[in-house]
């Protein structure tokens, strides 16, 4: 039984559905496999995989668990604050910000990330293994590396000045 959550609306992505065997001793029992991606398009985003005797059961699992399993990505002006690099096995994924009307320059799987992100202007490459899984997982490791410039004083005991004067980070 899924349940909506009406004080959000949730962006939704099928990433894929797979159809999976198990031989039994009385023959072949399918199931169906789906990866989803949500997001609320407001820099939430989650990712999460569930499996039924029905499609329709395996999406309701996998977004269930994509929703528990959001976390929130720094966005400013519709891109990221800076350049990152993620991994998740073979998968490795460029993550670089856009100027203002650039797009989503990117492949299947990262599109659809940044699109429940609500990231708008990016620039990502796909090197490596173009299995979707580990694609999708590469970019979520990617972002969230990113930091937003208040933890990142935190962390280094600077102020905005002297962080923003030694990068290229603007104090948007």
């Amino acid at each position: 039984m899924v349940q909506e959550r009406k004080e959000k609306n949730f962006i939704d992505s099928v990433v894929s559905v797979r159809r999976v065997t198990k031989v039994t001793k009385g023959g072949k029992r399918f199931s169906f496999s789906a990866f989803v991606v949500s997001g609320d398009g407001q820099g939430n985003v989650g990712m999460g995989t569930g499996s039924s005797r029905e499609v329709s059961g395996a999406i309701a699992k996998a977004t269930t668990k994509a929703r528990r399993s959001m976390f929130r990505i720094p966005v400013r002006n519709k891109t990221i604050p800076y350049p990152v690099i993620g991994k998740h096995g073979a998968s490795k994924v460029i993550l670089r910000s856009a100027c203002k009307g650039t797009g989503v320059i990117a492949g299947g799987a990262v599109r659809a990330i940044m699109k429940a992100a609500g990231v708008e202007d990016i620039l990502a490459k796909s090197l490596g293994s173009s299995n979707k899984q580990n694609v999708v997982k590469a970019t979520l490791n990617a972002l969230a590396k990113l930091r937003t410039l208040d933890k990142i004083m935190l962390i280094r005991g600077k102020t905005a000045q002297e962080i923003i004067k030694g990068s290229h980070v603007s104090a948007q």
